[in-house]
């Protein structure tokens, strides 16, 4: 089925299940990719072995000298084929996409769209990497600072968005004139794969060594290699909480620095003030879109009592309409858990809303029959539920929407959403001023991201992305969120003839 994509993306040898032989992919046991939405191997992938990592890390020390070396807005050249090479493969590596992950063609072109947008943001950030000057309190002194390469860059990312965060970091990372070495999700290889062989293709036109990109493979163990090796400056990572903890640990214990992009419990407070057909679209493409798997995928929705039913009612009729099924047909709505682990989880948290007294207003369920072969489909669920239920605390990457009832004034709204452990993306759907303000407020939503009348998902590449508590704290993409990636030093400078001391010392020989 994706035979025709494979090829285009030059990476048609891993259909017959064999690897490309590159030092990219390894030479330990192989990763078999099956497609959710068919549950169908779609070809293999060599995972790396240890000697394998040692290879590349070696690559990458010998490449880092001669990329610092190159202008910053040469290094954006080199991004700017890698965004325009993209444009052309747009399609197919969108297909690819959607076919390994599970998630709508729709959302593969735009998780592609994502990387084109990147590649163009830091293109022109190439050129603006500024330090500062400040003003000496020494007479005949200059004081600036300025930013320099960190070196090597570990990149670990999660299946969700296969190719998009890497991007994201990647960009960012080599026009700030790092080499980058990334792990992608042994459930999505191939995504991973394409990719590295984009990129390798740009710098081998240019004659630039290989080093500057590298791919490794594998499970968990290889992510720790990472995290554990001096020679990486930074390990960016995003994935579960419980990972992140993992990593942070391991980087701060040889004093490494890490970036981190975790869970979120992401909430939509409605109040009475809402414009509730905007409410809608956005509450079901927050809870169902990639069918639930995003970290910013909306999970709760606090709603006032006053228009509770009203909007329990539009939702679960909403729901009525959702299409589930081969996320390459552009009908349907949604498409597949990435795995039957997945699924499984998505099972184990019915049953805790069910124990803890939440009450299904749609019931979900497993899919079964035709079309369904890879018993990935599901049902979305919502459920009635208080805030403080244990599993409601719990980030399920499943297509789950709790809803929960609230009184009085928004500042009650703002404390609900406020009481779970993870700071990703918040929302609020209301055309009063005054609650807009308060929710953007100081005192108002403690999420990295925090919106008004739109979702909770589908942030742009301008905006600095992340999250407080346990989402960890990172920030990737846009803004300033290339800083992450240098390494930032002041100078003084003496132009007289004498030695003056700060703070009008007096040290005389």
């Amino acid at each position: 089925m994706i035979k025709k994509e494979l090829k285009a993306l030059g990476i048609d040898l891993l259909v017959n299940g064999t690897s490309t032989g590159t030092k990219w992919f390894g030479q330990g046991e192989k990763i078999t990719s099956f497609s959710p939405v068919d549950g169908k191997s779609i070809g293999q992938v060599s995972s790396s072995t240890r000697k394998d990592y040692d290879k590349v890390l070696q690559a990458a020390e010998s490449a880092k000298k001669v990329w610092a070396d190159i202008p910053a807005p040469k290094r954006g050249e080199i991004v700017r084929q890698f965004g325009d090479k993209l444009r052309e493969l747009k399609d197919v590596l969108g297909k690819l996409v959607s076919y390994e992950m599970g998630k709508s063609y729709q959302e593969g072109l735009g998780e592609v769209q994502e990387m084109i947008d990147i590649c163009d943001f830091a293109v022109g950030q190439s050129r603006q990497l500024y330090g500062f000057t400040i003003h000496s309190e020494r007479p005949s002194h200059r004081m600036y600072e300025q930013y320099h390469p960190l070196g090597i860059v570990g990149i670990i990312s999660a299946f969700n968005f296969p190719v998009a965060v890497w991007s994201w970091n990647a960009a960012l990372a080599l026009i700030c004139g790092d080499v980058i070495i990334w792990k992608g999700s042994e459930k999505t290889p191939l995504c991973a794969v394409a990719c590295q062989k984009i990129l390798a293709d740009v710098l081998k036109a240019n004659k630039l060594p290989e080093g500057i990109s590298s791919l490794v493979t594998g499970d968990a163990e290889v992510g720790k290699w990472l995290a554990e090796d001096k020679r990486i400056a930074l390990v960016s990572a995003t994935g579960s909480t419980r990972m992140g903890k993992q990593v942070a640990v391991t980087v701060a214990n040889r004093l490494g620095r890490s970036l981190l992009e975790l869970g979120g419990n992401n909430a939509i407070i409605v109040t009475p003030q809402a414009d509730l057909k905007m409410t809608i679209i956005g509450a079901v493409f927050g809870a169902v879109g990639t069918a639930g798997q995003r970290c910013t995928s909306t999970r709760r929705l606090i709603i006032h009592k006053d228009i509770y039913e009203q909007v329990k009612k539009s939702l679960t009729d909403a729901y009525k309409q959702i299409k589930i099924g081969d996320p390459l047909n552009t009908k349907n709505h949604m498409g597949p858990l990435i795995d039957t682990d997945a699924v499984q989880n998505y099972l184990v948290a019915i049953d805790k809303i069910k124990a803890e007294g939440g009450t299904l207003l749609v019931k979900g369920g497993v899919l079964k029959g035709k079309g369904y072969e890879s018993e990935c489909y599901v049902q979305p669920v919502i459920a009635e539920v208080e805030n403080s239920y244990e599993i409601v605390q719990t980030e399920t990457f499943a297509p789950i929407l709790y809803l929960i009832k609230y009184e009085g004034e928004v500042e009650n709204a703002i404390a609900l959403q406020n009481q779970v452990a993870q700071g990703l993306s918040s929302a609020i759907m209301t055309t009063n001023l005054r609650e807009a303000e308060l929710f953007l407020s100081q005192n108002g939503s403690d999420c990295g991201i925090a919106n008004v009348n739109i979702g909770t998902s589908g942030a742009e590449i301008g905006g600095a992305f992340g999250g407080e508590k346990e989402t960890g704290g990172g920030r990737e993409s846009g803004s300033d969120s290339w800083k992450a990636y240098m390494r930032r030093q002041t100078n003084t400078i003496n132009y007289s003839t004498s030695l003056p001391l700060a703070q009008g010392i007096k040290f005389d020989l």
